[in-house]
């Protein structure tokens, strides 16, 4: 654009209030890194920029750190405090080297008394910045929400390492100490095997989380009760290391088959108990029970914590929905909800009448004639 007279917005006008504006307008010619609008200044004039890049930005922010717009040759700036009639609310930073045309205040307003058609479209311009400044703001507080949320679920997969880490590491110094027996040696090495296995499930387990589906393991008909047996077996090492008690009975649990993928259902297992173990003080109970119930096999996980916190207990199970842990990316339980609908079943939760939280869940039992190696949904 080579001159003040050609720009759009005064195309068409009352040749009176062209005039106006071309009279009291001038040319600045500024270097880059020159502040043209302050925010809370006096809106002292409407700017229109000839050549350059100036960056609008919200009030308070170093220039560039929260940038709402990049403005090109063509564009309007400065209205608002002239309609408004109050301060300058951003601030306005030459990047490069630029050419305004400024015109002060008292013109634009005489401009508009003679030509309504000059409102209108200062008008639409504020709209069309204003829908911009939305969209900019709007995109950058959801990446400041997307970073945090990044951080809160990276401390939450470090917290959720912790436990088979801390397993690991006793196991270790276990096998490897001079006078361990062989046999010693030998169950160290096996609880290492399992701890890495955990910790794989888990970190594979969040990854189908966020790409959906329910894996590649395949479902089998596994006769329930060894299947829990084994898995809390495992569970009551971590719990004794964090003072807290697992109790059940084995003998108890139901020995028919359940079409399981056994890596995923222990998972949800895990998730339960250490959800339990983060709200006990050290002396606490956990008590898990197992029975057939006409078509079903129904697990209970139950503690005499706290119980579930009123705030949460509606959207319990939703993904990132997380109360009173410091530490936690709240999708554990979104993660035991998906496995055990993928099974066929259902879960919920309640608080006890004595006290404590209740996690329930039921799967179907397998029957001749089911297929056994039927994929998830």
């Amino acid at each position: 654009m080579t001159s003040f007279a050609e720009h759009p917005l005064l195309a068409g006008l009352e040749p009176a209030a062209v005039q106006q504006l071309l009279a009291a307008g001038r040319e600045r010619r500024l270097p880059a890194g020159t502040t043209l609008l302050r925010e809370g200044d006096p809106g002292d004039g409407l700017y229109i920029l000839q050549e350059g890049t100036v960056e609008i930005s919200l009030p308070g922010a170093s220039p560039g750190a929260r940038m709402l717009a990049k403005l090109g040759p063509g564009a309007v700036f400065g209205e608002m405090a002239i309609l408004e009639e109050k301060p300058r609310s951003a601030a306005a930073v030459a990047r490069t080297e630029v050419r305004v045309w400024f015109v002060p205040r008292e013109a634009v307003l005489g401009a508009i008394r003679q030509s309504p058609e000059l409102g209108l479209r200062l008008l639409r311009e504020l709209s069309r910045r204003l829908r911009e400044f939305n969209r900019v703001y709007v995109e950058q507080t959801l990446q400041m929400e997307r970073l945090a949320l990044l951080g809160r679920f990276a401390r939450g997969i470090i917290h959720d390492l912790k436990s088979p880490l801390n397993v690991i590491q006793l196991a270790a110094e276990m096998g490897l100490h001079p006078s361990a027996s062989e046999e010693r040696r030998t169950q160290a090495r096996e609880r290492i095997r399992r701890q890495v296995e955990r910790i794989t499930d888990s970190i594979n387990e969040i990854l189908l989380f966020t790409e959906g589906g329910s894996g590649a393991e395949t479902f089998a008909p596994t006769p329930y009760g060894p299947f829990l047996e084994s898995v809390l077996e495992e569970l009551a090492t971590e719990t004794t290391l964090r003072g807290v008690s697992l109790a059940y009975a084995a003998r108890t649990f139901p020995q028919t088959p359940v079409r399981l993928q056994p890596r995923r259902l222990r998972r949800v297992l895990q998730n339960l108990v250490h959800n339990a173990c983060d709200v006990l003080a050290a002396g606490g109970r956990i008590e898990v029970r197992a029975a057939r119930r006409d078509d079903q096999v129904v697990t209970e996980v139950r503690d005499n914590g706290p119980g579930i916190a009123p705030e949460i207990r509606d959207r319990l199970f939703e993904p990132f929905a997380t109360h009173g842990k410091a530490q936690g990316t709240g999708l554990g339980l979104s993660i035991c909800r998906r496995i055990v609908e993928d099974h066929g079943g259902v879960i919920e939760a309640e608080n006890a009448p004595e006290g404590g939280a209740v996690f329930r869940f039921w799967l179907p039992v397998w029957k001749v004639g089911d297929s056994a190696e039927k994929s998830g949904s």
